[in-house]
């Protein structure tokens, strides 16, 4: 095993687009994708728009369960063929595969114990101890009246409860969660955090392009991860939502070679 300063190469596939990035770029690229996009169209067009670009691994942002770096279940809003494609052979380089969800966790993390849930369609869901990432599949966990979490602050909830309700249950959820797995604090992702008036305590907002900062980790040991970060400060009632970190501040690190130039080990 030997050690190779690589740059990756980092893909968070989704519904309606794909989005590409890698170190020294200033922007995303983003594919159109869509029901008809298999596996391997996927690899082709990613090769087709990174022509040129200097990469030696890539990582994957899977929107579905992944175990042992394989997706689980073929994607709901693609086309066939991910589940048992060969995507090291198809890159030609090392590649890692996490649920989406887990990979913007990885980039939204700063130390100690931290949740992260994506408020979009469904809930996503990530816990990161100490730098080690554990995604979590919390969305379809009883919650209450016989339905599920993800059916109260999913988008099924939202629709069927309402603006006001919804807020008030994405509250007693990230409230209940964070004490249930003793997280120090709680990043919040997905499209529908747009909604949210107010966070509670010790719960920020993530931004999508931190999925490209959470790629780039995958290939760091959890020991290499950041460890230190300013806790929120406590307040007895609910404080403002914050707009989301610009995403010219996240391509600034991501052009500086800050999160993504590290040391991968290949065979």
């Amino acid at each position: 095993m030997t050690k190779k300063h690589a740059i990756i190469l980092v893909i968070d596939v989704g519904g309606t687009n794909v989005k590409i990035h890698a170190g020294g770029r200033k922007e995303a690229v983003k594919i159109p994708s869509g029901p008809g996009m298999t596996a391997r169209q996927m690899v082709a067009d990613v090769r087709k728009a990174a022509a040129g670009w200097n990469y030696t691994a890539v990582s994957i942002g899977y929107p579905g369960p992944v175990l042992h770096g394989r997706p689980v279940t073929e994607p709901h809003n693609l086309g066939s063929g991910w589940v048992r494609f060969d995507y090291k052979k198809a890159f030609g380089c090392p590649v890692k595969i996490v649920n989406d969800a887990a990979m913007q966790a990885l980039g939204s993390y700063d130390g100690k114990r931290m949740l992260f849930l994506g408020l979009g369609t469904g809930l996503g869901s990530a816990l990161i101890v100490d730098g080690v990432l554990e995604p979590m599949e919390l969305a379809h966990l009883p919650y209450k009246k016989g339905l599920t979490y993800e059916d109260y602050v999913g988008l099924r909830g939202l629709k069927r409860l309402g603006k006001k309700k919804w807020r008030r249950n994405v509250a007693e959820v990230i409230d209940e969660l964070q004490k249930a797995l003793s997280a120090d604090y709680v990043v919040l992702g997905g499209g529908n955090v747009k909604l949210l008036k107010k966070l509670p305590p010790d719960t920020r907002l993530g931004s999508n392009m931190n999925a490209f900062i959470g790629g780039a980790r995958l290939w760091q040991a959890p020991a290499e991860r950041p460890a230190k970060r300013k806790s929120p400060k406590r307040v007895a009632k609910s404080r403002p939502a914050a707009a989301p970190a610009p995403a010219e501040a996240v391509h600034h690190q991501a052009a500086a070679g800050e999160f993504i130039t590290v040391d991968v080990a290949t065979s």
